[in-house]
């Protein structure tokens, strides 16, 4: 039986998913704004097969608060443009806000998979995540000379935050059960911590041990020996430390040197010195149109030019604050829906981790918080949305870590005579 004559094995609509997500879940940190196209390009397929009658929406009430939220947020940055009167000029703009736009597909196209082959996808993929963003950071910073690395997405910060969220899925697979090869996941965090230390992203340096004392606090009832668990933190710790002890040196007297010339000598041309100053600016801008700010393209210019006028150089085309950068665009109003985004996230994570005793579903809810505290500690000091990486990424933790923790399975296709597959503990 020849090519030709052989029946054509086709993959199944599960088993799809599966390589879709270990993609989506390994490319950040690696393979970059791969991650954007991948989830793009699986949510239009989703939109094609939704139209085509072969896929149905997943509505259960996580996803529909979840999306309620995300979609708020986007209205309330038209509803800004439309306000200031900038909508032809913010219509570019506006793109960024498709990937958003995308949650309701991306959920009820996650939601055929089980969900324990999820997780384990979830752990397996990050863990090889953490241990490639070490390898490019090692390549780039000894070999290249890069004095920060950058991995596979362009920007230290960026790489930073989506590998730090590889680090706490192999942290929260290894301490919930979902993967029993605690070690090898350990090893692998371990990787991430080093690779997160070589980005120099020192906001994200503050944000992994927040995120990794609320990874142990949500598994505490797990653990039958407390001493272990702390001897191997330290050991990490001492190991992260011993190999990473001059770039964290260096960081350290940098933020030192530059908090010394922004006070002694109003210099903003340092990295701390330019934040300062974008802030100053955005609080100016926000000051002058504090409900529905100045739009997104006009937001652009106010960083740009506003910090060029004060302080004699290019700024940026944001405000190296999420929230401000909210602020600007789109007033109280769309700096609120934007937090919003979060705090339903947040409430449908704690509902799970206090009402159910499921480690799949307490393992999303920890994805979910997870990506919430590296999210909103990184943009304090960077940026929050707006980038296609970090966007793409956040879509893809918050659709797999609803689902993991309150959503249902359902099946491929509507014709299936039954739609529910599987369910959750019962949590409404």
């Amino acid at each position: 039986m020849n090519l030709f004559t052989s029946p054509r094995r086709r993959l199944t609509a599960e088993q799809i998913n599966r390589h879709f997500s270990i993609t989506c879940f390994f490319s950040p940190p690696v393979l970059g704004s791969v991650v954007s196209f991948v989830f793009h390009g699986g949510a239009l397929w989703s939109v094609v097969l939704l139209a085509a009658g072969r896929r149905r929406l997943n509505i259960d009430r996580p996803m529909l608060a979840m999306t309620i939220a995300i979609y708020a947020y986007c209205a309330a940055m038209v509803l800004a443009s439309i306000v200031n009167g900038t909508l032809r000029a913010d219509v570019a703009h506006f793109l960024p806000l498709i990937t958003l736009l995308l949650f309701p597909i991306s959920y009820s196209t996650w939601s055929i998979t089980d969900k324990a082959s999820l997780a384990r996808v979830v752990v397996l993929a990050s863990a090889a995540a953490c241990v490639g963003a070490l390898l490019l950071a090692i390549v780039q910073y000894h070999l290249i000379g890069m004095l920060r690395a950058e991995g596979g997405a362009g920007n230290p910060i960026v790489f930073a935050t989506v590998t730090c969220l590889s680090v706490m899925m192999c942290v929260a697979g290894a301490l919930s059960g979902i993967e029993k090869a605690w070690k090898p996941l350990t090893a692998a965090a371990l990787a991430g911590i080093v690779a997160t230390v070589y980005s120099g992203s020192r906001m994200v340096w503050l944000a992994l041990p927040i995120a990794a004392v609320a990874v142990v606090a949500f598994n505490r009832q797990r653990f039958t020996d407390m001493r272990r668990l702390l001897a191997i933190a330290a050991a990490s710790s001492l190991l992260t430390a011993a190999l990473t002890f001059p770039i964290i040196l260096d960081r350290t007297h940098s933020l030192l040197d530059d908090w010394d010339a922004l006070v002694t000598r109003g210099d903003h041309s340092t990295p701390l010195g330019l934040r300062v100053g974008l802030w100053d600016v955005g609080l100016d801008a926000f000051r002058q149109a504090p409900f529905f700010g100045h739009g997104m393209s006009a937001s652009r210019a106010l960083s740009t030019q506003g910090f060029k006028h004060h302080f004699g150089s290019q700024g940026f085309n944001h405000f190296h604050n999420g929230l401000l950068t909210a602020l600007v665009q789109a007033g109280l109003v769309g700096m609120l829906s934007l937090v919003a985004i979060f705090v339903v996230a947040i409430c449908n994570a704690t509902r799970v981790l206090r009402l159910s005793a499921d480690p799949l579903e307490r393992f999303g809810a920890t994805m979910i918080i997870v990506t919430v505290i590296v999210y909103l500690v990184g943009g304090l000091a960077g940026i929050l949305v707006g980038h296609d990486i970090l966007d793409s990424t956040l879509m893809i933790f918050l659709v797999c870590g609803t689902y993991l923790a309150c959503g249902q399975t359902i099946s491929p296709s509507r014709d299936s005579p039954s739609d529910l597959t599987s369910t959750g503990s019962g949590i409404p």
